[in-house]
């Protein structure tokens, strides 16, 4: 079974776009450890939004 294209664009631009990492970077990275970052990087936009009262 293989991961959904569409998700992984959509995985590594998300962090991408937040941590700015080359795309290489990114999709050298196991599934589950571009998980942890989408986690860690979706804490930090809501802490941020909750400081900004968003």
């Amino acid at each position: 079974m293989s991961y959904p294209l569409e998700r992984l664009y959509q995985e590594v631009a998300y962090i991408a776009y937040h941590f700015h990492w080359s795309m290489d970077d990114i999709l050298d990275m196991e599934h589950k450890e571009r998980q942890v970052w989408i986690r860690e990087i979706s804490e930090v936009n809501k802490e941020i939004n909750r400081s900004r009262g968003n």
